[in-house]
């Protein structure tokens, strides 16, 4: 096999409600303890991110609520669907996320599931709540993005 070899269709797993529910903060990767069975299920793309949050759990930090399907060809090792799995950074970050949580008003959540060179990673953010105006204003400057390119599309085709 070829040294670039893309990874199968299912290797990015994402957290489609994150950027509606909340303003993103600071970004950071993450690598993740999994189990084997584990990992082969996110490379088939059967896990899911959507009600997930990261905590700390003495001075370690845990992403919660992670759902990733049992390995269909798994045996007696099979893993728990959902278990806190621990994430890896570096100290200097999980002392600023720490810092940021202590404060408060924020929280921790993963925005992508990912593979990196055979490892999974994870994408996760501080974030702050959306409140409900704010929601509608960004629904708006959607729609009236998308009416402005239809516009220009169809104005560049006559």
């Amino acid at each position: 096999m070829s040294p670039k070899r893309k990874d199968r269709k299912g290797g990015e797993i994402k957290n489609s409600k994150a950027r509606h529910r909340f303003n993103i903060g600071e970004t950071f990767e993450a690598g993740i303890v999994l189990q084997g069975t584990e990992v082969k299920t996110i490379r088939e793309g059967r896990a899911q991110i959507h009600e997930s949050f990261a905590r700390f759990s003495k001075n370690e930090l845990f992403l919660y609520n992670t759902h990733i399907e049992e390995y269909a060809f798994g045996n007696y090792a099979n893993h728990a669907a959902t278990r806190p799995r621990k994430l890896l950074l570096n100290r200097r970050e999980l002392n600023k996320i720490r810092g940021a949580l202590d404060i408060g008003n924020q929280t921790c959540v993963p925005l992508r599931m990912y593979l990196k060179h055979g490892l999974v990673k994870v994408e996760i953010a501080l974030c702050t709540g959306k409140k409900l105006f704010d929601k509608r204003q960004d629904l708006k400057k959607k729609t009236d993005m998308r009416e402005a390119q239809r516009a220009m599309k169809h104005h560049n085709q006559r």
